[in-house]
């Protein structure tokens, strides 16, 4: 049976040390003193390791069920939803006129990390209906407002985002989904939507469906698309739960992973619908919880990353096999512990360096999050628009890394379902597919996202990295293992800017076939910024004499591990994004 034990030291020397998230001007930070955030990560750690935890296996053992029309989720969901939802988990960030803590966003992505760390299945529940909140916060009515915010904030209601169909996905263009005019002014939403998570089940009282459709008569493609507001249940105007409303699900995905999450066919049969914002102007409103789903979907990277990790790290302590190269660890046993062997070291390495690096990038794009939506600030929205991608591709696809690197930690007990490594490793796939695959993220990235501004925004990232390497040229005990590395590692993604610049003009494929190269390297150097930043820290506080020596001891040398065997990977990418389009695209389509 796999464990569970959230990481609150280690949130909190983010938090409170490198990031000084109390000292920031951002509004709402200075009441997220060190006292505070601890309280809300340890009461969030206690509910992910006693409750979340050990449902997490019977989640995936038991999966869902349709049964008449309605989704059984697994035995002890529904009493561990209304426990969070007492305890206002659902809604930490959310707008107190409407029921929410008011807490900044930083403190939902770090609670939800352990959350999601504990139970990714369960915890995606929660997560629906957080982004179909900020969609309507964000462009519906002041009386949809009024009507929905309040009960999906306190859970009483969840919320799903419906966006593909059997013959489209990344493509929204071309969705068939009709809404046709009622002359009361609503809309009959009819057409099928697959792949819809937590789109029918028996945790809350009502589901809020924000549905994608084209009103006839509109234009054509992306710019023909509105976005709907259709609820299972019909709503009184006292609030009061009214008529079931023409909506179903019409079955259930069977699933690699997350089998604790309904995935569902949705079939809308001229169901009421309720049009959010202005016609034709869907996809701006459904961006607003896309991006925010690519930032929690990230944040599921490095969720099943941390969990995997964890056991596999107490596997390597305890399991017994071969003998230290160097002399006896355990002379009173038959063997010494796997984690003696340099090549379980690596591989340990590898996984601890990747998951407190994504933790504290995790982190900082909350702080961009805080930043633009509590002070407006335009360069910090422009620059987590630009690391959204990022945040997303990158750190799903090395959280799913690590989860094989901890199931390979494992040997034969990871391939088997008593040790929980498996799971882990299949409910990560997902996270590299939905919410736009990687390979979108990367086309995003490069397509739109670099020359957006006219490239001023990738020039304030570089900048930024130039002037913290400025700021601290003179600390001496930090340049060969992390000033350096960075630098060279900048220089890196730099070259490639400039090769799309150069060669992107003359063929665009020469840019598209290098996109995912690029998101990986520009990943690995806003992990190389974490780390070069957590070094400074770590080295600031020994300095001063700090009393926990062998924690910040290992903060630098995890980083040095992480500037030495995994930064350098930026020089690898550049030589792929170099060598252009011509070996990419040169075999014909009939001869693969």
């Amino acid at each position: 049976m796999p464990t569970y034990t959230a990481p609150v030291k280690d949130s909190q020397f983010i938090l409170q040390e490198v990031l000084r998230v109390a000292e920031q001007d951002i509004p709402g930070y200075d009441e997220l003193d060190a006292e505070f955030t601890s309280a809300v990560l340890e009461e969030a750690g206690k509910i992910a390791q006693n409750v979340l935890a050990p449902l997490n296996p019977v989640g995936d053992r038991q999966g869902c069920k349709l049964e008449n029309g309605v989704v059984r989720t697994p035995e002890g969901f529904k009493e561990a939803y209304d426990m969070m939802r007492a305890g206002g988990w659902p809604a930490v960030d959310a707008d107190p006129a409407y029921g929410g803590q008011g807490m900044p966003a930083i403190m939902n992505l770090a609670t939800g990390e352990y959350f999601s760390s504990a139970n990714m299945a369960f915890q995606m529940y929660f997560g629906l209906t957080h982004g179909a909140m900020s969609a309507l916060y964000a462009h519906g009515s002041d009386a949809q407002k009024e009507t929905y915010l309040p009960k999906m904030a306190a859970g009483e209601w969840s919320g799903t985002m419906n966006l593909t169909e059997p013959q489209c996905g990344t493509d929204l263009g071309l969705i068939r989904t009709k809404a046709e005019p009622q002359a009361d002014g609503t809309f009959k939403i009819s057409g099928q939507k697959i792949w819809i998570s937590a789109g029918e089940h028996d945790l809350s009282d009502n589901i809020i469906h924000l549905v994608l459709a084209k009103i006839p008569g509109g234009p054509e493609g992306i710019k023909g698309i509105s976005l709907f507001i259709v609820p299972k249940y019909l709503v009184n105007e006292d609030g009061s739960l009214g008529d079931r409303n023409a909506l179903s699900c019409g079955g259930l995905e069977e699933k690699m992973g997350i089998h604790g999450n309904a995935t569902c066919v949705m079939n809308y049969d001229g169901a009421t619908g309720f049009l959010v914002g202005e016609e034709h102007k869907g996809m701006r409103a459904m961006f607003t919880m896309m991006n925010e789903a690519r930032l929690l979907v990230g944040m599921q990277g490095l969720a099943q990353g941390s969990v995997a990790y964890q056991n596999a790290l107490g596997f390597a302590r305890d399991r017994l096999q071969g003998r230290d190269v160097t002399g006896d660890k355990n002379p009173d046993g038959p063997a010494d512990p796997i984690i003696v062997h340099p090549d379980v070291r690596r591989n340990l390495m590898d996984q601890k360096s990747m998951i407190e690096g994504m933790r504290a990038f995790t982190l900082w794009g909350a702080t961009l999050i805080d930043r633009a939506h509590r002070m407006g600030d335009a360069e910090a929205e422009a620059m987590i628009s630009l690391l959204t991608p990022v945040l997303k591709g990158f750190m799903t696809d090395k959280g799913f890394e690590t989860t094989v690197l901890a199931q390979q930690t494992l040997g034969g007990s990871g391939f088997t379902r008593e040790w929980g490594l498996e799971q882990f490793v299949r409910d990560a796939r997902i996270a590299m597919i939905y919410e736009g695959t990687n390979g979108v993220q990367s086309l995003d990235l490069v397509g739109r996202k670099l020359p957006s501004n006219g490239g001023k925004t990738i020039m304030a990232f570089f900048e930024m990295v130039k002037t913290f390497l400025k700021e601290n040229e003179g600390e001496e005990a930090l340049k060969a293992d992390f000033l350096d590395p960075l630098k060279a590692a900048s220089k890196d993604l730099q070259a490639a800017g400039m090769y799309f610049m150069a060669e992107g003009m003359k063929n665009p494929n020469n840019a598209l076939s290098g996109s995912y190269d690029f998101m990986i390297l520009f990943g690995h150097v806003c992990m190389g910024l974490m780390w070069a930043k957590i070094a400074r820290t770590a080295r600031a506080a020994l300095d001063a004499g700090a009393s926990d020596r062998d924690f910040y001891e290992a903060k630098l040398a995890t980083g040095r591990y992480y500037m030495q065997r995994q930064l350098p990977a930026t020089a690898l990418h550049l030589a792929r994004i170099r060598s252009g389009a011509e070996s990419v695209m040169g075999l014909d389509a009939a001869n693969f």
